[in-house]
């Protein structure tokens, strides 16, 4: 798979490989925006799909270089107790990639797959910190839009931001 944006071809999957926990540690400290406890949970979610498999409720999209190094993913599942409402839990980048759509491919593809599971809603939450802003930009530019703001969520004076989008 080749992506017009994209200044290097990419091969996507979304089977989970046991390689896949040290490629998804890196890439998300790679990123510079988590702190340890985010990066140790971005882990244990691939963990648990590779331990669960699909009972997890953990599905992944993932777009690997031509190199087979990981140059992104996402990470989303269904909402317990809801009727076709997803979480996307992690959408990445690595930083040498980002800039060329594979954002915006994950988020593409990610959303199709929510369809084909019969969803009908994504929520994504991020912090209100201004080194989200462009992540922030980012899901507005997908079709997203700030459903709710709970304040001092994270710690005071960092919100939590919840964005939907009707699929």
């Amino acid at each position: 798979m080749s992506n017009t944006k994209t200044s290097h071809p990419m091969s996507r999957r979304n089977d989970v490989h046991q390689s896949d926990i040290a490629a998804v540690r890196q890439l998300v400290i790679d990123t510079g925006f988590f702190r340890p406890d985010e990066i140790e949970i971005a882990v244990e979610l691939v963990e648990e799909r590779l331990t669960k498999g699909v009972a997890s409720g953990y599905h992944f999209e993932f777009l690997d270089d031509s190199d087979g190094k990981l140059a992104g993913y996402a990470c989303f599942g269904p909402i317990a107790c809801t009727i076709g409402s997803f979480d996307l839990y992690w959408i990445a980048v690595h930083p040498s990639h980002q800039g060329h759509g594979l954002g915006r491919e994950l988020m593409t593809t990610t959303e199709s797959r929510v369809r084909a599971l019969n969803g009908r809603r994504i929520y994504i939450e991020t912090s209100s910190q201004p080194k989200y802003e462009s992540t922030r930009r980012f899901y507005v530019a997908s079709g997203y839009s700030i459903d709710a703001t709970i304040r001092d969520f994270y710690a005071p004076g960092d919100d939590k931001l919840i964005y939907v989008r009707a699929l």
